[in-house]
């Protein structure tokens, strides 16, 4: 309940590392040298009475990851220098007044998995840069005054929660959204249409008017035309000049020479050679970006596939010297990290080639890709018996990482994206870019590190603290094992404004028929006990207090327990209740059973 204004002396406080002073009722503006401060990584005003307009001293925010700023009464523009803090990974200006272009510059935040815009008079159209965010898994622009067409590239990203709805948007909705069954996310904005209609006809949006196709063909047409004029120009050019006499010319070597350049490190062995994969690096080939780099399927000549990694070039125009460190190290990190292990549940690290200008990790290919695509955009359905043999081959994974390695290794970035699955559903975890090998120093099995991970997996002390240890891990985990359960992403709109899948569970199992509600409908009523009994084991994996949780060791026991084959067949009905017990609630009760 602190009231009056933030003394302006906090901005000389250059030792400060966090600053959190949400849901009070402080007004005046941000101290202008508050958001610029060296060392801090969290500043949190959220949910106050400040006004006036949000200072541009990001230049030197060198470390600042978070910036809560929410629910108060700031106005102005949001300023472009934003962009200097270049290790932001979370943006929330939402409801305030601000005004103005969202600026562009905001795309060169690589790090940036949320962005929380709504509730603002942001009246700008949707800048393209948006689309270079690459490690983005939140974005909400919603209820704003944005005008303008929807960027064609931005459905290259398809974040985990997106929503541009209650705009002034027009024009149509990209394709890969209408197909993707993202409609809802783009209500409110009475003169966006759609060019084809969806699977489900409900839909609120009216098909393109013919004036826009017919303005689509007529540019196709001036395109095409132009295309021709340079081609027939380019084919006359070529013929006089082969018509002149031309010396001899040997094959050119740079090329091969480019080839011999990587570093090669092996892993495993390998029956194909860095040309065969290099040459290969093509647009045709590449089935998804990650926050790192770029992803490729490389049939090879062998008849084999592999799977690519091209790490992010260490070499641009407008790179910091920080964002070269930035790959190296993320490099070194799954190299060493990947390069050791042997377990049949983490993907298969074959080799490695680096050089100056590229890093290429090549793993093996997994056919069923990975997991969030599985469940939330699969056209197959994934039954239970399949979804609890993910579960469990996560697990297994996990427990290795935790508990069978010296030094242990955290993952820190557990979620359904990072899990692949092979030609039998079997789950590999994959991803180690922001693994972190343990140093454990008189038993403890923690590191203080710069924030990484995905928004809804991350354990709240690890966002509070910046600490990462196995029950970080084991948090992530569960709320993977609630996407399986429940069907549902970890943020959904349903849930309400900053409430995840936890908390909607939460809410929802203080009586057997709520425990109930929160199963995948998708299922049909099969498998209901086994399925309440992983949902146990997910609510004791989710605890708040990390000490409370299990480790995966006793996961993997607990998994094994709910096995719905573990008698030699899978139930197809669930009559039985002998599994489990549905007489009592499971909220607060089922903690302290699971606990006992």
């Amino acid at each position: 309940m602190f009231s009056g204004s933030l003394p302006e002396n906090y901005a000389k406080c250059e030792s400060l590392l966090r600053f959190r002073v949400s849901y009070n009722r402080l007004e005046g503006s941000i101290p202008e040298g508050l958001l610029g401060l060296p060392h801090v990584s969290i500043i949190d005003l959220g949910y106050n009475r400040l006004n006036g307009s949000l200072p541009k001293t990001f230049g030197t925010a060198r470390n600042l990851s978070e910036l809560f700023v929410q629910s108060n009464r700031l106005s102005g523009i949001l300023p472009s220098e934003i962009s200097q803090a270049f290790i932001l990974v979370k943006i929330d200006l939402s409801n305030n007044l601000l005004s103005g272009p969202i600026p562009s510059e905001i795309g060169n935040l690589q790090r940036l998995n949320l962005l929380q815009l709504q509730g603002n008079k942001f009246n700008s159209s949707i800048p393209e840069t948006l689309s270079l965010l690459k490690s983005l898994n939140v974005l909400d622009l919603s209820s704003n005054h944005l005008m303008g067409n929807i960027p064609e590239s931005l459905s290259e990203l398809l974040p985990n929660s997106m929503n541009f709805t209650n705009n002034l948007l027009s024009g149509p909705i990209p394709l890969s959204f209408v197909k993707g069954g993202l409609l809802e996310s783009f209500s409110g904005n009475p003169r966006l249409c759609i060019t084809v209609y969806p699977n489900s006809s409900d839909t609120k949006f009216s098909l393109c008017s013919q004036n826009y196709d017919r303005k689509k063909v007529n540019c196709i047409w001036v395109i095409g035309i132009s295309i021709g004029i340079v081609i027939v120009g380019a084919v006359l050019f070529l013929r006089r000049w082969f018509s002149k006499e031309k010396p001899v010319i040997e094959h050119d070597e740079t090329l091969s020479s480019s080839f011999l350049s990587y570093d090669v490190k092996s892993f495993h062995r390998i029956s194909f050679n860095q040309r065969e994969v290099i040459e290969a690096l093509v647009e045709k080939n590449i089935v998804g970006h990650g926050g790192s780099g770029t992803v490729y399927r490389i049939e090879l000549s062998s008849g084999e596939v592999v799977a690519v990694k091209r790490l992010w070039s260490r070499k641009t125009k407008d790179s910091a010297p920080e964002d070269h460190l930035v790959v190296d190290k993320e490099l070194k990190s799954e190299v060493e990290t990947l390069g050791s292990i042997r377990h049949k549940n983490i993907v298969k690290l074959y080799c490695c080639f680096s050089s100056l200008d590229c890093n290429l990790l090549v793993y093996e290919y997994m056919p069923n890709g990975n997991l969030w695509d599985a469940l939330h955009r699969g056209k197959s359905l994934l039954n239970w018996p399949t979804r609890h043999q993910i579960a469990l081959g996560i697990a297994q994974g996990l427990a290795y990482l935790h508990h069978d390695l010296l030094p242990p290794i955290i993952h820190r970035d557990i979620k359904s994206t990072n899990i692949l699955l092979d030609v039998n559903y079997q789950a590999k975890v994959a991803d180690f870019g922001v693994a972190k090998v343990l140093r454990a120093r008189g038993g403890k099995d923690s590191s203080t590190t710069v924030i990484a991970g995905t928004y809804g997996y991350l354990a709240p002390e690890y966002a509070y603290s910046s600490k990462a240890t196995t029950k970080c891990d084991v948090y992530s985990f569960g709320v993977v094992l609630m996407e399986l359960i429940t069907g549902k992403r970890p943020v959904e709109a349903e849930f309400g404004d900053n409430k995840n899948i936890i908390y909607w569970v939460s809410s929802k199992v203080e009586t057997k028929e709520g425990a109930i509600e929160v199963l995948d409908k998708q299922l049909s009523g099969s498998f209901k006990d086994e399925m309440i009994k992983v949902l146990r084991i997910a609510i004791h994996c989710t605890c708040r207090t990390a000490a409370l949780r299990p480790t995966m060791t006793e996961v993997v026991k607990l998994l094994i327990e709910a096995d719905p084959c573990r008698f030699g067949s899978c139930k197809s009905t669930n009559k039985t209740k002998e599994a489990v017990d549905l007489s009592f609630p499971l909220g607060k009760t089922t903690l302290a059973l699971i606990d006992r």
